[in-house]
C-alpha cells in the first residue's frame, strides 16, 4: 500500500512539474503569497534606489550633456577610466584608500567579535543588558557630532588628549590620521556589530558549557572550544559581506575629519569623487571612477566568498 502511495506522490509532482508555467505561478502564489507580500517594500525598496541608478553609470562611457541629460552625449569609451589611471592621483588615492579601509576592516571586524565572547561570558543579566546598551549607544550619534568630539578632544589647547601633547595639532598629523579614523569608527559602531555575534551565541545548546565545565574548562576554555567554533559560520559570513564593501570608507567621516595639513593621506576614492564631480562638475569622470571602485569591490567579495567556500563551505552564493 505504501508503495502505491508513493507512486500517487511522484506521479502527482511529475504532473505539476509539466503543468503550463501560468498555472505554476498560481500554485506558488498561493501558496507563498504571504511571504511574497512581506518583502515586497524591501523589493520596492532595492529596486528603486538600487537597480534603477544604475542606468546613470552609462555616463562613465558617453560625455555628459547637461541639455540632452543621460540619454545624449558622445560616446567615449574608455577614455575617462584611462583619465583616472594615468592621473597624479590615482597612486596616492588608492594607497589612502587601502591603508584606511584595511585598517577599519581589520579591526572594525575584530573588535565586535571579541566584545560579543566577552559580554557572553556575563553572568547576570542584568549587567549584561546594561554593557549591551552602553556599547551600542555610539552607534546612533551623527557623523557631525563625532567628529566635532574628536576635534574638542584632540584640540591642542582645550582638549583632554590634545593637551598632553602641547604644541602639536594631532587632527593635523598626517601620520595620525588613518588611527585617528578607525579607532573612532571601532568605538562607533563595534557594539552594534557585535549583536549579531551575540545572537548567534545565544542558539548555542547550555548542555555543552556544563559538559565543558565538568571536564575542568574555565572561561577561556569556553571561549575557544564552544564559544568560537559556534560563531565561525556567522564569522565567515560577515567577513565575505565586508570585503565587498572594502574600498567604500565612510565618506562623511573623512570628508570632515579632512584638513590641509592631512590631505595628502586623507584624500580617498570618495572624497576625490565629490570633489570632482559635484564641485568640479565632472560628471562621467567621477562616474567612471565609481564603477571602477564598484568593480573592485565586486572582487574582492566574489574572492572572498570562493576562498571562505572552499575553505569552511561557507558562503553567501
Amino acid at each position: 500500500m505504501s508503495v502505491v502511495k508513493q507512486g500517487e506522490v511522484v506521479d502527482n509532482a511529475l504532473a505539476a512539474r509539466s503543468a503550463p508555467l501560468p498555472v505554476r505561478l498560481g500554485r506558488h502564489f498561493r501558496r507563498y503569497g504571504a511571504l511574497w507580500l512581506m518583502t515586497l517594500p524591501a523589493l520596492v525598496f532595492v529596486g528603486l534606489f538600487a537597480y534603477v541608478p544604475m542606468y546613470g553609470l552609462r555616463l562613465a562611457f558617453y560625455d555628459f550633456d547637461p541639455v540632452e541629460g543621460l540619454m545624449g552625449g558622445r560616446f567615449a569609451g574608455l577614455r575617462y577610466f584611462e583619465q583616472f589611471f594615468r592621473s597624479g592621483m590615482f597612486v596616492n588615492i588608492m594607497v589612502n584608500t587601502l591603508r584606511i579601509s584595511l585598517w577599519t576592516l581589520v579591526m572594525g571586524f575584530i573588535a565586535p567579535i571579541v566584545l560579543a565572547l566577552l559580554i557572553n561570558q556575563i553572568s547576570s543579566s542584568k549587567i549584561k543588558g546594561f554593557v549591551q546598551t552602553v556599547t551600542y549607544m555610539p552607534h546612533f550619534i551623527s557623523t557631525v557630532v563625532i567628529v566635532s568630539m574628536i576635534n574638542i578632544f584632540l584640540s591642542p589647547s582645550t582638549g583632554m588628549i590634545g593637551r598632553l601633547f602641547p604644541g602639536t595639532d594631532l587632527l593635523g598629523e598626517p601620520g595620525l590620521f588613518t588611527p585617528i579614523y578607525w579607532i573612532s569608527e571601532v568605538w562607533q559602531h563595534m557594539g552594534w556589530n557585535c549583536i549579531i555575534y551575540l545572537a548567534a551565541l545565544s542558539s548555542v545548546d547550555l548542555s555543552l558549557y556544563e559538559a565543558a565545565k565538568i571536564d575542568g574548562a574555565g572561561r577561556l576554555q569556553l571561549i575557544r572550544y564552544v564559544d568560537i567554533p559556534a560563531i565561525m559560520p556567522t564569522v565567515g559570513i560577515m567577513l565575505i559581506m565586508n570585503m565587498g564593501s572594502v574600498l567604500n570608507v565612510g565618506f562623511e567621516t573623512v570628508l570632515l575629519m579632512q584638513n590641509p595639513m592631512n590631505l595628502s593621506v586623507s584624500e580617498v576614492i570618495a572624497t576625490y569623487t565629490y570633489r570632482m564631480g559635484i564641485l568640479g562638475n565632472q560628471f562621467s569622470y567621477t562616474t567612471a571612477i565609481g564603477l571602477f571602485n564598484t568593480v573592485v569591490n565586486f572582487f574582492f567579495l566574489v574572492l572572498a566568498n570562493f576562498i571562505s567556500k572552499k575553505a569552511s563551505d561557507t558562503s553567501i552564493f
